[in-house]
């Protein structure tokens, strides 16, 4: 495993909150794929689980080296857990590209959060 990127990125929840307050269906919409936001709609406090994966978004940007330019979408990084609760990352369209032109064949993934902040972390690696 070779590490190529690392990238972190912090957001307060309350930012994502107000989003949600005045363009909720097309905020979501925007940012989450139809898994991601079934994952999320489905807890108890869904507001820091939204903004832990826009911060994680935000952190595979930054490992990608590219930021929020040219055809990259939200919705072209997924980000999902498994049954232990550990998030994977799936990238499509222009990211997975991006991440192949790298060299960096998967992305490691941590989030975390509370009430009032989400941060991630993410690490590119190859082979």
């Amino acid at each position: 495993m070779n590490l190529i990127a690392h990238g972190i990125d912090l957001i307060e929840c309350e930012r994502i909150a107000r989003i949600m307050q005045d363009h909720p269906d097309r905020f979501l919409a925007r940012i989450l794929t139809p898994a991601e936001q079934a994952y999320c709609m489905r807890m108890k406090h869904a507001v820091p689980r939204i903004a832990g994966r826009f911060a994680a978004k935000e952190a595979i940007l930054k490992v990608l080296g590219t930021g929020w330019r040219g055809p990259i979408s939200w919705t072209d990084i997924e980000i999902l857990n498994d049954d232990a609760g550990q998030p994977h990352v799936t990238l499509s369209g222009p990211t997975a590209e991006i991440a192949r032109q790298r060299g960096i064949s998967s992305v490691l993934l941590s989030i975390t959060h509370t009430e009032h902040y989400a941060a991630a972390s993410a690490v590119g690696v190859g082979t």
